[in-house]
């Protein structure tokens, strides 16, 4: 199944409409569910036979669809997604959801927001395109990530830098930092081999593997965060249900104020951490 690919695309927009009945006949016999849907975005993608040909056979090898695509459709717009880069989640759009309604004063100045253990860099790239201009910078420390990333936030004129967590940003963001989203890997070590096998063996294990417990990742953010964090400012982090109140202990340690939002029909579970003074919005 898609992991967040919106089967919105129509065969009938392709020039190849006539070889989708092939398409789907292969598709659904290496277990395709969505055989359908994945066979009409791939021919709306592919611009040539041979590029269609090469797209459905990477699919048919079990590569993702996102990266047999090039892009992931994430909070309306379609993202890049490299091969080995970490897919980004229809659940993670509640996020950035949540980030956006942090801005809320018409007289602010230019916000200053940090997209951590970013990816793909779609949860920066998306919460730009939401709130407006803002002052945008990214970090992960996968190089491939990087390369990525720093195609889906060039729209927003943000900097991606390559490093362990806070790490490479720049000395001057700290103390400035409006909103922090820190989408980072909460999968329990013994648990990452039960993922399915598209993540398993396509995404890089440092974007999944969040240590014994999930947490560790978190911790070290939740550590250091209240320091990069102007007064007022928030951190955000996706975690599991079951993950929430032990993430909620971390943020309080951390000098943040946690409160747990959760989307029941996403599946998504979001703490956030307020800084202490300052306004309670990003725009501050």
């Amino acid at each position: 199944m898609p992991l967040s690919v919106s089967p919105s695309a129509s065969p009938f927009s392709s020039p190849f409409s006539s070889l989708l009945p092939g398409i789907v006949a292969r598709l659904r016999a290496v277990g395709c569910v969505f055989a359908e849907e994945e066979a009409a975005l791939i021919l709306s993608t592919a611009s040539t036979p041979a590029e269609l040909t090469a797209m459905v056979d990477r699919r048919v090898e079990g590569l993702p669809l996102e990266h047999v695509l090039g892009w992931a459709e994430f909070c309306g717009s379609r993202m890049a997604v490299d091969p080995g880069v970490f897919v980004p989640r229809r659940r993670t759009e509640f996020l950035v959801a949540q980030a956006a309604g942090l801005f809320r004063w018409e007289d602010r100045p230019t916000p200053v927001v940090v997209d951590l253990c970013c990816g793909s860099g779609a949860l920066g790239a998306a919460l730009a395109a939401a709130v407006g201009p803002l002052e945008l910078h990214a970090a992960d420390i996968d190089p491939a990530a990087v390369r990525c990333a720093r195609r889906n936030v060039a729209a927003a004129g943000g900097q991606v830098y390559q490093g362990d967590l806070f790490a490479p940003l720049p000395a001057a963001l700290r103390g400035r930092v409006g909103v922090l989203l820190a989408n980072v890997p909460y999968v329990p070590t013994g648990e990452v081999g039960l993922l399915p096998q598209e993540a398993r063996e396509h995404e890089a294990l440092v974007a999944l593997d969040g240590g014994g417990d999930g947490l560790d990742v978190l911790r070290r953010v939740t550590a250091d965060a209240a320091s990069w964090l102007a007064p007022g400012g928030h951190l955000l982090v996706e975690t599991s249900e079951r993950q929430a109140q032990d993430a909620v202990t971390t943020f309080t340690r951390g000098g943040l104020i946690p409160q747990v939002v959760t989307d029941d029909d996403l599946y998504a579970t979001v703490v956030i951490g307020h800084a202490p003074g300052g306004r309670t919005s990003a725009g501050r």
